[in-house]
């Protein structure tokens, strides 16, 4: 019997196990049972708490997408990881700082109860997102069914493709997310982001999540076009609300070799246990 907790970040929901105080072994089919929402659970992601790897820091983190492929990075997730550990008592601090497999996170405790979220230096090169070129720029052509599409790509600890839209509702987001996530262009497949400019300091945004299709949010998506965004002339360096489906985020990012900073809310839903 595995105790979770379900967690969202703007709709963007998860199950969040500990897997410091029970033991956890979990294989594919399992996983993709518990995301299942008509027969298990039902997640975007699973998280699990687990004990650190490295001296200085107090956790570690590991994500699983709905189709059990395991990721490094999810902006909404760490949030709700930092919520689910105060809310458990498995730390009081208010900061604390969290292992994944592409770094280290740190995470603040905000007055307002929101948590704001170092989310590292974004990557640039090709080799590092990782996409299928030599040389780095700031826009890619991609041919999709023999038309061209334009778009921006960086790497959050979990690779992102970023085009630019006249209109978030009418984008072809379920077709052409599926079709770019899965481009030969993006050795790893990629997660689309599709952004709409409202003003300098504001953005609409959907995003086709890698593994997981459409989700109400995704933070580390609205890191990645917060970055392109600023990178291709249409953003300020300032703090930039990007809205989602689910929400608001507000994310800060003043250029090359900074960390971006992403703040936003973390909500538990419910407690259960599961058979598996």
């Amino acid at each position: 019997m595995i105790t979770f907790t379900k967690m969202h970040g703007l709709g963007n929901d998860f199950v969040v196990i500990d897997a410091i105080n029970q033991s956890i072994s979990l294989s594919p089919e399992q996983i993709r049972l518990m995301a299942d929402r008509h027969f298990g659970i039902g997640f975007d992601q699973l998280l699990l708490v687990e004990k650190p790897v490295s001296d200085n820091a107090d956790f570690n983190y590991r994500i699983f997408n709905a189709d059990a492929s395991e990721v490094a990075q999810c902006g909404n997730g760490i949030r709700c990881f930092g919520r689910f550990v105060h809310d458990k008592k498995l730390s009081d601090k208010n900061i604390i700082r969290v292992d994944t497999n592409v770094g280290q996170l740190i995470l603040n405790f905000d007055e307002d109860e929101q948590i704001t979220v170092n989310m590292g230096i974004p990557l640039h090169t090709p080799a590092e997102i990782p996409i299928k070129t030599d040389q780095e720029a700031l826009f890619y052509t991609l041919f999709v069914n023999n038309t061209e599409k334009t778009l921006g790509a960086v790497s959050m600890g979990n690779p992102h493709a970023v085009l630019q839209v006249d209109n978030i509702n009418s984008a072809p987001v379920a077709k052409l997310g599926k079709l770019l996530e899965n481009h030969p262009f993006f050795p790893e497949r990629a997660n689309i982001g599709f952004m709409q400019i409202m003003n300098r300091q504001s953005i609409k945004l959907r995003v086709y999540e890698r593994g997981a299709a459409e989700t109400l949010a995704c933070g580390s998506g609205a890191c990645a076009a917060v970055v392109i965004g600023i990178e291709q002339g249409l953003l300020n360096k300032e703090d930039i609300n990007v809205e989602l489906p689910g929400g608001q985020l507000l994310i800060n990012w003043s250029g090359r070799g900074q960390p971006v900073f992403m703040k936003g809310p973390a909500v538990s839903v419910f407690e259960g246990q599961i058979n598996l």
